[in-house]
């Protein structure tokens, strides 16, 4: 898979680029990546990106002409490439938006900075998404954080291959609590049926902690959950009422 990030700051990219799983998918040849500096295609001598709004107003909007030529000079390089901008009026960014992407073979991220970027951009644009309801300087953040959570859902990148299956969202539910050695740490000790190496009761206990934990810090999410004829037994057995998410 390709990405292709197009900024006025390529140097803010750099480090988490080259750091754990995404290094490590880009060395073994899983993921291709490349940044593209949006000043290199200015057009005037002062490489300026951005004007004063028409219609007066605060701050500054990026131009339109260098972030279009610098689009097209990514498409000619490796034509297809899906557009993306990063944008807090896009659609909100969620696990479903990443396993989607995942799918496709190129990607390219473009990342605003001031006041916005010129709206005749839109036009090139395939896409527009927002990873929350704030407004960060700009859209490299945003965008590392669509590489991550896409670079961990492509066959061959994470250690064990059930991992990003069981995240929490993969099915809309948050992720049970989880435990390791010491055995007993401040006085509270391991769940006993985490020890015991019965599988099946192990997944059921997650199973149910994982809809307990979403009942409590995400109620929001539970409409979207729906539930086998089994999984509802469970829950009923442990006192869970499921019939208002059905």
């Amino acid at each position: 898979m390709r990405f292709d990030i197009v900024t006025i700051f390529p140097d803010l990219l750099t480090s988490p680029l080259e750091e754990s799983i995404i290094r490590r998918a880009r060395e073994s040849g899983i993921v291709d990546l490349a940044t593209h500096n949006i000043r290199d295609f200015a057009l005037d001598k002062h490489a300026m990106t951005d004007g004063r709004p028409f219609g007066g107003g605060e701050g500054m909007v990026m131009k339109p002409e260098p972030i279009v030529a610098s689009l097209r000079n990514v498409q000619e390089k490796h034509p297809g490439g899906y557009i993306v901008q990063m944008t807090p009026q896009g659609r909100p960014y969620t696990q479903a938006v990443a396993q989607d992407f995942a799918q496709k073979q190129h990607i390219v991220l473009l990342c605003g900075r001031y006041e916005g970027i010129d709206e005749r951009v839109s036009a090139y644009v395939d896409d527009e998404v927002s990873i929350g309801d704030f407004v960060l300087t700009g859209g490299e953040l945003a965008a590392l954080i669509v590489i991550d959570s896409v670079v961990r859902l492509l066959p061959g990148v994470l250690g064990c291959e059930d991992s990003a299956g069981r995240d929490t969202f993969s099915r809309g539910l948050l992720k049970h609590p989880q435990y390791t050695r010491p055995r007993t740490f401040d006085g509270v000790d391991v769940p006993e049926v985490l020890l015991s190496g019965d599988h099946k009761s192990i997944e059921s206990w997650r199973f149910v902690e994982s809809v307990k934990r979403t009942i409590s810090r995400r109620p929001d999410l539970l409409p979207g959950v729906s539930f086998s004829e089994e999984e509802k037994k469970l829950l009923s057995t442990n006192g869970i009422s499921f019939g208002q998410w059905k």
